[in-house]
């Protein structure tokens, strides 16, 4: 299988929409719309790339990155078949969504780590601890938390700059309710992005600076970036994310699973089903060859059947995994 995740993660929302052909070309295909999370977004892309190759270019599978809050706005107006979403849905977003007829499949896709990372520069900071990371992103902390001598005193005296999710990214909610304990609460004198691409680039270029970032982001650009183990409790040694710490659980409570949301309705769409059962069937490879970490064989199994039995002529009910 192709590796398609360095073009992927450079490519921008324009040519991420597009995918290089032509309108023209375009009009005459059948096609697959997905949008919402970049955490997503690899995965589905190598699962696009490859199935568009496997169909010879008759099906269009167009991806696009508007975040997770973003890509479920469009989900619940029916614009888009499948959503990506690194965080579950939420109660208003199934009351849109109902609002519109619009019924879904809730499919866990993969595991991720939410991963602090610095500039390759930043020789002083190895770990840092779920209080300092509260002490740092909180809303108290805008205006007062200025240097990182205040987080600790060895740090250097030295602007704090940060670098994240933006709003409408599900990372930016899952990292708010973990780290300062509410969901949103967030000092906002950050960059902020819903491209992980950009805040790489922020980062890998600020001796300063720190962001939190997909574990996948973190994993292809180890050459621009270092990532910061994270101590929990009264463990003296932070915990490095790697997909083996993942896996084991060791990397917590910064990771979580990551999911695909489809469209009941658009499951009646013979191509919609082929892709989302090719993309099921290649699962564990596509998780893997992007470095996530994949589900387990009878989890993929289970969510092929789940799929059947919801893309039929009847498919009409609400399923969640």
């Amino acid at each position: 299988m192709k590796s398609p995740l360095k073009l992927a993660l450079t490519l921008s929302i324009l040519s991420i929409s597009t995918l290089c052909f032509s309108p023209t070309t375009n009009a005459a295909r059948t096609r697959v719309s997905i949008d919402g999370s970049s955490t997503v977004f690899p995965i589905t892309e190598a699962a696009a790339e490859e199935f568009q190759s496997l169909k010879k270019g008759k099906i269009l599978v167009t991806v696009g990155i508007s975040g997770t809050g973003g890509g479920f706005k469009k989900f619940c107006r029916g614009e888009i078949d499948i959503q990506d979403a690194s965080r579950t849905v939420k109660a208003k977003e199934v009351a849109k969504c109902a609002e519109k007829g619009i019924n879904f499949l809730e499919i866990p896709i993969a595991y991720d780590a939410i991963t602090l990372v610095v500039s390759k520069n930043n020789t002083w900071m190895s770990d840092i601890t779920m209080a300092e990371l509260k002490k740092i992103w909180e809303p108290a902390a805008q205006e007062t938390i200025l240097s990182w001598n205040q987080i600790r005193p060895e740090w250097p005296n030295k602007p704090i700059r940060l670098y994240g999710a933006g709003s409408d990214s599900g990372t930016f909610d899952y990292f708010t309710e973990v780290v300062t304990g509410k969901s949103r609460a967030s000092r906002s004198d950050y960059s902020a992005s819903e491209d992980d691409n950009t805040l790489v680039q922020g980062v890998s270029q600020d001796t300063f600076a720190l962001g939190y970032i997909p574990f996948a982001y973190y994993a292809n650009n180890k050459a621009k970036l270092r990532a910061i183990g994270v101590r929990t409790g009264d463990n003296k040694v932070g915990v490095i994310p790697s997909l083996k710490n993942i896996a084991t659980g060791e990397y917590a409570p910064l990771a979580r699973p990551i999911f695909l949301y489809a469209s009941l309705n658009a499951l009646q769409k013979p191509e919609v089903k082929e892709f989302l059962t090719f993309y099921l069937k290649n699962a564990e490879m596509l998780v893997k060859e992007v470095q996530y970490v994949p589900l387990s064989a009878k989890a993929y199994s289970t969510s092929l059947t789940k799929l059947k039995l919801k893309a039929g002529p009847k498919g009409t009910l609400k399923a969640k995994l």
